[in-house]
């Protein structure tokens, strides 16, 4: 029995922990609803891609910070790197807060305070980054290892998921419709609110006495880059890559199609298209729930590679058929607004559905991809896991050109970018993802 069981669960500190989970989601989730506000500005005129930038800023910050977080818990332990997270979170947020008080330029040009708002996306990325580095193994420790510890982990992840599905409407319901007239001075609350949530976490982590996990008997040295040798992990960074992007790009793209001024909802004459959207979007998120769920009912009995071919060719199947359903085929979908706790049927385009039910598939695709990746590793699985972090950058970098193709070819074109990213999910995880057959002699 661990010293943790032995003396009981810390639930302050699993609370804590709890709340952690659900900002991480809070605060990468925020950049999209933000960018919205930030895409109607003037200097920024209505693009689809730089309405997306802080979303890429935000996911940026991985590419620097995955493998010196890595460092950190090592150097400085779990507890102060998550304090470490959390003040270099709240500092990120008020950079994005006070990026709404800059002047504009003399003609009413908002690019230089729509950049300090992207210097705040980055470094809010690099709490996040630090924050997800931490909370697994905290929660893992707190439950005393084993099934309670990963019951914890489970817990924690529907938390994320929850924080995700409120995120836009919360911001939607905080700031309203979002049209040319819209400031980034309204979106104030949210920031308050967000910093509320920084400066009241770092309080009570300070107050909580949380031990470090064990770090291993080995001192040896693994190179960063070492687990690269090892196809099925190569491939396998690869597509946590593509799988990132994908999850992002699918609702984050669609939050901008369906309320746009050539969008479905406008041409079809809807008054609250932006309550719509976010309850559309909602949705995806809360499928992403759902599917966690699930999988954490049936991850023990079904193999990671199995999931992944299913999910991959179901959310393959779902996107090809939204983008060629003509936007007249509609049908009546359940909506959520969650900050006024209340659900109800809308009619909205067809792919808006097949594209919201996309969130049961991704959601198990990370720990189904982690554990293909990381299988047999040995000693290589803590810098394999380092790589993983920084690839999440594909939570940036594909939206960003998804969006950029939807200003110059439309929006359903655009959605080519996610199909491919799961067209290269599905062969990794049906062909290429076995490790060699002489991997436990290669590992020693």
């Amino acid at each position: 029995m661990s010293e943790q069981q032995q003396k009981g669960t810390n639930w302050v500190a699993v609370i804590t922990m709890m709340f952690i989970y659900g900002m991480i989601s809070f605060v990468t989730n925020l950049a999209a609803p933000m960018g919205n506000v930030w895409k109607y500005q003037p200097g920024i005129d209505g693009s689809n891609m730089l309405g997306m930038m802080g979303n890429m800023m935000n996911f940026l910050a991985y590419v620097f910070m995955g493998i010196p977080a890595g460092r950190m818990l090592t150097n400085c332990g779990y507890k102060k790197t998550a304090m470490i997270g959390i003040a270099t979170g709240f500092v990120g947020v008020l950079i994005q807060f006070l990026s709404g008080k800059v002047p504009v330029a003399a003609d009413g040009n908002a690019v230089f305070p729509f950049i300090i708002y992207l210097v705040g996306a980055f470094v809010c990325g690099f709490s996040v980054c630090m924050l997800n580095m931490v909370v697994n193994p905290m929660l893992n420790l707190l439950g005393g290892g084993g099934n309670r510890g990963n019951q914890l982990n489970m817990i924690g992840t529907t938390f994320n998921s929850l924080a995700g599905t409120a995120t836009p409407v919360l911001v939607l319901s905080l700031i309203g419709e979002v049209s040319n007239t819209t400031k980034v001075a309204d979106v104030n609350l949210v920031m308050y609110i967000a910093l509320t949530v920084f400066a009241v976490a770092f309080a009570i982590l300070a107050f909580i006495p949380i031990a470090n996990p064990e770090q291993g008997t080995t001192s040896e040295k693994i190179p960063v880059l070492s687990p690269l040798k090892f196809r099925h992990c190569l491939l396998g960074v690869i597509a946590i890559f593509m799988y990132v992007g994908v999850e992002v790009g699918i609702p984050g793209t669609m939050g901008l199609w369906l309320p746009a001024a050539n969008g479905p909802l406008v041409k079809a004459g809807i008054a609250n298209a932006a309550t719509v959207t976010t309850g559309c979007v909602a949705v995806y998120w809360l499928l992403m729930l759902v599917g966690r769920t699930i999988g954490a009912f049936i991850g023990g009995k079904v193999s990671s590679r199995i999931l992944m071919v299913v999910t991959t060719v179901t959310a393959i199947s779902l996107l090809v058929v939204g983008v060629l359903l003509p936007e007249t085929v509609t049908v009546s979908m359940p909506v959520i607004d969650v900050a006024h706790l209340k659900c109800w049927m809308a009619t909205v385009p067809m792919t808006a559905l097949l594209f919201a039910l996309c969130g049961l598939c991704t959601s198990i695709m990370w720990p189904s991809t982690f554990n293909l990746a990381t299988e047999k590793l040995g000693k290589y699985t803590a810098a394999a896991s380092g790589l993983f972090m920084v690839m999440v950058v594909g939570g940036g970098v594909l939206p960003l050109v998804q969006n950029f193709i939807a200003d110059k070819a439309g929006f359903m074109i655009a959605y080519i970018v996610p199909i491919f990213g799961l067209a290269y999910m599905f062969v990794y995880s049906a062909f290429l993802s076995k490790p060699p057959k002489n991997i436990d002699e290669l590992v020693k």
